[in-house]
């Protein structure tokens, strides 16, 4: 979730005298004050004063308040409110449920629901292979979070991961049309949370596990994986992976390098680094390390965690040691899931020539891009505001469009190494460059693409 203008886009209502001059001295008072106006509408003219409606996006929270203090400055000017856009549009939420068929008269009422639904609901306890077929969960996925590691947040809780879970939700339907729920756990027990969702999966195509922490994320896909009878898929791992699979099929066509060739090291070993290290080996790189706060993980530490040995058995062919500066040495690509500015930008000279860097931290990177383009030949983020957006929408809506469209019962690794390929394929050999190896997260072959790759139709 890197924070773009957008986001910290106010509103803000002025009563000025009665100079239209006036309202050029407030777009120059936001423009010297950083900001960037996007709108001036007059709402009000009369003879005593003017009301003014100036929307203008900030760099963040901090920076919004210094350009109210600005336009507040400004001679004959009264800030008289101000509107957050983005609380604005969160108001009542954002997503709602609509019925698909009329209900104008007693004759619909009575096929929609009593009494003809009885007659559906008898023929469903009689073939319940029909259910998918007949009701909303042949399309339908549950978000579900325990809101314990919200990306960018931390361990805010159920309530506070709402909003996100409800976007997530929009995203589903914009890009898929799925209709998805936002499920808010109140409890961060493994336990409890897989009871949840087995109690609650007869309703659902799909489960989509979200912002769970790591280790117990690993366990609750792994048992809800083996108890239900429809996939299971936490995107924090697997969408993050097939994404950034996508990415680096495509950058290493830019650099003219072959998967088993090259060094990767991954910085972070938690959900989303162990799944692209997953992904990346079942893809065919071969020279892995994977880096965490203590230094490259190597197999024979006995601190390792378990999930860290399970990685340590997989990786670091080389044995390498060390911190993250000397693990880069020679490497060919650095993927960073980790923590905000951990990599100096003078590191990447010590890399391999033509190396690729995927700083992914959220909100902030491991390194800014800008300044790591002085050196790599590839860099992508997760920000929105530099070229090669690693985000996970390009891959969740079209995944769960083909798992729901083949009626799966779960999702594979060979599934997932095909919709990384169709992302990837959706960038064209003419379009293809160090600032463009991804598409748009707008391109509107991408969930069809992916789709078709699940399903394999």
């Amino acid at each position: 979730m890197a924070a773009t203008p957008s986001s910290y886009s106010i509103t803000m209502r002025l009563h000025t005298a009665p100079d239209h001059g006036v309202v050029g001295a407030v777009a120059t008072a936001i423009s010297a004050a950083g900001g960037i106006v996007t709108a001036i509408d007059v709402r009000e003219s009369g003879h005593e004063r003017l009301v003014v409606d100036v929307t203008c996006s900030a760099s963040d929270a901090d920076h919004a308040l210094v350009l109210e203090e600005a336009v507040d400055r400004v001679d004959g000017v009264e800030v008289y409110k101000v509107s957050d856009r983005t609380f604005l549009l969160h108001i009542g939420g954002k997503i709602e449920v609509a019925s698909k068929v009329p209900l104008k008269n007693r004759d619909d009422l009575s096929m929609a629901y009593t009494p003809g639904v009885g007659r559906v609901s008898q023929a469903l306890a009689e073939n319940p292979e029909d259910v998918r077929r007949l009701t909303v969960k042949g399309n339908s996925v549950a978000v579900v979070t325990d809101g314990s590691a919200v990306l960018g947040l931390g361990n805010i809780g159920p309530g506070a991961a709402l909003p996100v879970m409800e976007g997530k939700a929009a995203l589903f339907k914009r890009f898929a049309d799925i209709d998805a729920w936002p499920i808010c756990l109140a409890t961060q027990d493994t336990d409890e949370i897989v009871k949840a969702v087995e109690m609650i999966a007869p309703g659902f195509g799909g489960i989509n596990l979200e912002d769970i922490a790591a280790p117990r994320c690993f366990e609750i896909e792994r048992r809800l994986r083996e108890s239900l009878d429809i996939p299971v898929f936490h995107d924090d791992q697997h969408g993050t992976a097939i994404v950034v699979l996508a990415a680096l099929t495509n950058a290493l066509r830019v650099v003219r390098k072959e998967p088993a060739d090259v060094r990767v090291v991954v910085s972070g070993g938690g959900a989303a680094g162990t799944a692209i290290v997953t992904l990346l080996l079942a893809a065919g790189v071969t020279d892995v390390v994977v880096v965490d706060r203590e230094g490259a993980i190597c197999a024979g530490d006995e601190a390792l965690s378990p999930a860290h040995a399970e990685l340590a058995e997989v990786t670091n062919p080389r044995g390498v040691r060390g911190d993250l500066r000397a693990s880069l040495t020679g490497a060919d690509v650095f993927i960073g899931v980790s923590a905000p500015r951990i990599l100096q930008p003078e590191w990447i000279a010590e890399m391999a020539p033509q190396s690729v860097v995927f700083a992914l931290a959220n909100p902030d990177p491991e390194v800014d891009p800008a300044e790591a383009e002085k050196y790599a030949a590839v860099v992508a983020s997760g920000r929105s505001d530099y070229p090669n957006q690693i985000n996970n929408v390009l891959a969740f809506p079209g995944v769960f469009r083909g798992l729901l469209d083949a009626r799966a019962e779960d999702v594979t690794l060979d599934m997932m190494l095909r919709a990384a390929d169709a992302i990837a394929h959706v960038v064209k050999d003419e379009e293809l460059n160090s600032s463009f190896i991804i598409p748009t997260v707008f391109h509107p072959d991408v969930p069809r693409a992916v789709a078709e790759a699940i399903s394999g139709h």
